[in-house]
């Protein structure tokens, strides 16, 4: 600097004396040529006693944040990693963060949400991936499934059950397949002491334990389901029966037709897994007719699961092939006679699924008695919101640093002046950002394991926070825990430690006009909320649709009562028992459960439909209307032997014109049956699901599985009260139950239930994390103007117009959102409605539902810190600096 020409004066020497002493040697010459330029243009203006009275002015309030002690080797001298250095980082970032508890506060609540979001998910998605992965027989697990094909190579429906020959058959002709096991699920009564009550129980052959890996307690798993009055039951089965799980040749009475038989305890299993498609609490013996292997028909009736072992070097593809050469070959007559005799003309290929595919698949899902099956789009749409709600609370802390640094400008200007390199500067604002997130990650963990039972309620699971500590979860989390930490400090840091240390001591330096970054990322966290605000209102409106569009009959005031083989005589003598109190308005009958068939109609064609089995008072007691013709009557006695009735849609199926008087025949039943009119359609299944071709039938040898007992309203408890009376008396060995029509439609969408609930708690938490985010930009939006909104306030402005001016560049952030929100959630929405045959239509007033939430939320959190900016005393304001 000695050879810089002066063209006016010198500067005090002691001055410059100053900066070579407490400068680092390396900003010594940036700093000295600065302050000497503006020597030079004071002189000129000034004269060179007032230059030089500004120059030593300048160079002391320059040097101001080093007067109490010289730091200048401090940084200088450390290496780049030591122990000293992590010390100094940690003791000078935990100042930092204690002196400044609002940020520090904002920061670690929005990242702890976003991590325990995460970790959540994280939980959820690993638990469905892990379903029926722990049996020892895995990967060479499958389950046989089928599909028809019409003649021009359409596959028209995939099942995935089968009947009774393909497992032994395939093991016998296919090399490959090592072993089978067949599992079907039904239900029994059993009777404990003199209390009778329905339990589900499943069938299954001898090599269920060699194929699966269920522990057993107690029993031998080889010979456990040998004799046909066996039984293996859980656990908890025990506890409940029994009392104690010691109980290996005890019996349990089971109804066996009329009568209750006894059935051994051979083995007592550990309770199935959580994660497990297979659950048990009652398991016996497959037994099967010799005359049913005898019937070579029976490869046509499916109504079970039939897994099997392949070899371990099998390939799939060829045991396939094998598999359907060997039911071309077996089935050969059948086929022909089934051509022949009903029409048939699809052809039926048999192929494999594996094991652990069944839980998410959405073509073939685990189901017929297997449990738990899980649509893959559900992890994908909560992995969604827990990736949203981290992003916006990363996105809040870089916000938040970066608008922060202003306050910490000097700090750098300080530390680099006295030596401290970029890369140690960086390495400090990371240690920072690392202390944050390890303080949110323990914050975390609390709130996900108060988070959990809500959560396992919604999403029908049983995690727990013992499954964190899995080897894999817990590399997961680290690495959640590590790419946090970087994500939300890497940016702030390059930005802070690139501070020009002459422009932030000189108090010159400003982010005006370089926030767009800031700007950027305020649009993105409300775009994000926006979002989810759209995607929640459209799904409460599509549940609140589902919920209360009219069915086509009437649900209330339906009581419905399960009583297996009801008779034609119970039904009789349990109306006019129940019609003897006046509470009860009327009775009537109905199969059990879903049917489904296939009859040929108009020559030759084929119809699938729903098969109901009713009386003449169905219709009337459901309020369903008779279209065209008559419903069933008493006065014509061939109603029950010869004449069906169907909705509109079978008729539209059908292509009839006039469907009075065609004719439906059955492919196991001789007899044709006239169709004598036609019911207008209602939805017997879910909303989800479009009216399918319905039939309605009498006949006598079609047995009744539940009766439907209208009530007077407001009659509840008395009319329950005399059922359960009645139904006792006249049936005293067969469990008592019932439920209303009208909560058991609603189960039906359970599932839209919860995600509504998913997505409202999504959106609130998005719209929490952004809103203590643009409360801290405000708060420190409103300290960086003080002196600003001093002067206003001393030149007259308003409160309201400082609250305008304070909050409109933030409203403006949030409105720029709502353009990218806006499409990207319409065109969501819509892909997902488009799943319901019955839906709403998208409707302008969801969006502008949504701008007005997201815009009132906004301008309450950044109108409250601009208020208290704006009422602050403008003395006060102006001696700030």
């Amino acid at each position: 600097m000695n050879t810089l020409k002066r063209r006016t004066g010198q500067p005090p020497r002691w001055a410059d004396r100053l900066l070579e002493w407490f400068c680092a040697p390396h900003l010594l010459e940036e700093v000295q040529g600065d302050l000497y330029e503006r020597f030079e243009r004071n002189t000129t203006r000034l004269g060179p006693k007032l230059a030089q009275r500004q120059y030593a002015w300048e160079v002391v309030s320059f040097l101001r944040p080093f007067a109490l002690k010289r730091k200048q080797n401090e940084y200088s001298s450390l290496p780049l990693f030591s122990i000293d250095m992590f010390q100094n980082y940690l003791k000078i970032a935990l100042r930092n963060l204690a002196r400044n508890k609002a940020y520090s506060a904002i920061n670690i609540i929005g990242l702890s949400i976003g991590l325990a979001a995460a970790m959540l998910i994280m939980l959820y998605t690993k638990d469905e991936v892990s379903y029926d992965r722990f049996h020892a027989n895995n990967p060479s697990i499958y389950r046989i499934t089928s599909r028809d094909i019409t003649p021009a190579g359409i596959v028209e429906h995939q099942q995935p059950y089968t009947g009774l020959f393909p497992g032994p058959k395939f093991h016998a002709g296919v090399p490959e397949i090592m072993s089978f096991v067949r599992y079907r699920e039904n239900r029994k009564d059993l009777k404990l002491g003199n209390e009778v009550k329905s339990q589900t129980v499943f069938f299954a052959d001898t090599s269920f334990f060699s194929v699966f890996t269920f522990p057993l307690l107690s029993g031998n798993p080889k010979i456990v389901l040998q004799a046909p009055h066996s039984v293996v039951i859980s656990e908890d089965m025990a506890e409940k029966s029994f009392g104690t799980t010691n109980v290996i040749g005890k019996t349990l009475l089971f109804k066996e037709d009329d009568k209750f038989e006894p059935y051994t305890v051979t083995g007592v299993a550990k309770n199935c897994p959580q994660n497990s498609s297979i659950k048990f609490d009652v398991l016996m013996p497959m037994v099967v007719k010799g005359e049913d292997m005898a019937n070579n028909e029976n490869w046509f009736s499916v109504f079970m699961n039939t897994f099997v072992i392949l070899s371990p070097n099998a390939s799939p593809k060829v045991v396939e092939a094998k598999m359907n050469q060997v039911y071309l070959a077996d089935a050969r007559e059948s086929i022909k006679l089934m051509a022949k005799k009903f029409g048939v003309q699809d052809k039926t290929e048999y192929a494999l699924q594996p094991f652990t595919d069944m839980h998410l698949s959405k073509e073939l899902p685990a189901s017929n008695g297997l449990v738990d099956e899980s649509n893959p789009t559900f992890s994908y749409i909560l992995s969604g919101i827990a990736l949203f709600i981290l992003l916006i609370a990363c996105i809040n802390f870089v916000n938040l640093t970066v608008a922060r640094s202003l306050k910490r400008a000097k700090e750098i200007g300080v530390r680099k002046v006295v030596g401290g390199a970029r890369t140690q500067l960086i390495i400090q604002f990371l240690g920072e950002s690392f202390i944050l997130c390890f303080a949110a990650f323990a914050f975390a963990l609390i709130l996900l394991e108060l988070a959990l039972p809500t959560f396992n309620q919604l999403a029908n699971k049983a995690l727990a926070l013992s499954y964190l500590f899995d080897t894999q979860l817990i590399i997961y989390y680290l690495t959640l825990f590590i790419v946090t930490s970087l994500l939300a400090g890497f940016y702030p840091a390059l930005v802070l430690s690139g501070y020009n240390p002459v422009q932030t001591l000189y108090s010159r330096f400003n982010l005006s006009g370089k926030n767009y970054l800031q700007k950027s990322l305020v649009v993105l966290q409300f775009t994000l909320a926006s979002f989810l605000i759209i995607a929640s209102l459209t799904i409460y409106s599509q549940f609140n649709y589902l919920t209360s569009k009219d069915l086509g009959y009437d649900d209330k005031n339906l009581v419905v009562v399960d009583k297996s083989n009801l008779k034609r005589s119970e039904v009789k003598l349990l109306k006019e028992e129940l019609l003897k109190d006046q509470n009860i308005i009327d009775v009537a009958p109905k199969n059990g459960g879903f049917w489904g068939t296939v009859a040929k109609i108009n020559g030759d064609t084929q119809l699938s439909f729903a098969y109901e089995t009713v009386n003449e008072t169905f219709l009337p007691l459901f309020k369903i209307p008779v279209m065209k013709g008559r419903n069933f009557s008493k006065s014509f006695p061939s109603d029950s032997t010869q004449s069906v009735l169907v909705n509109e849609t079978f008729v539209k199926k059908a292509g009839w014109k006039n469907p009075i008087g065609q004719v439906v025949d059955f492919w196991l039943d001789s007899t044709k049956y006239n169709v004598i009119g036609v019911v207008r359609d209602y939805h017997f299944a879910s909303l989800s699901q479009e009216i399918k071709p319905e039939l309605f039938t009498m006949k006598p040898g079609n047995a009744y599985a539940k009766a439907f007992i209208k009530i007077k309203p407001n009659t509840e408890t008395a009319s329950l009260q005399h059922i359960e009376t009645v139904f006792k008396k006249l049936f005293p060995l067969s469990p008592y139950s019932y439920k209303f029509m009208d909560q058991e439609n609603l189960k039906r969408y359970e599932s839209e239930a919860k995600w509504k609930q998913m997505m409202l708690f999504g959106a609130i938490l998005t719209i929490f994390i952004s809103c203590i985010g643009l409360f801290g930009l405000a708060t420190l939006s409103a300290e960086r103007r003080t002196k600003e909104i001093g002067i206003r306030k001393v030149l007259g402005a308003s409160i309201t117009g400082i609250v305008q001016l304070l909050s409109t560049d933030f409203l403006k952030l949030v409105s720029l959102s709502f353009i990218f929100a806006f499409p990207a959630a319409w065109y969501a929405m819509d892909e997902w409605l488009k799943n319901y045959p019955y839906r709403i239509n998208l409707s302008v007033w969801v969006f502008l539902l949504t701008a007005a939430i997201a815009i009132s939320i906004a301008f309450l959190t950044v109108s409250w810190q601009s208020l208290r900016a704006a009422m602050i005393n403008p003395i006060k304001s102006l001696k700030t600096e």
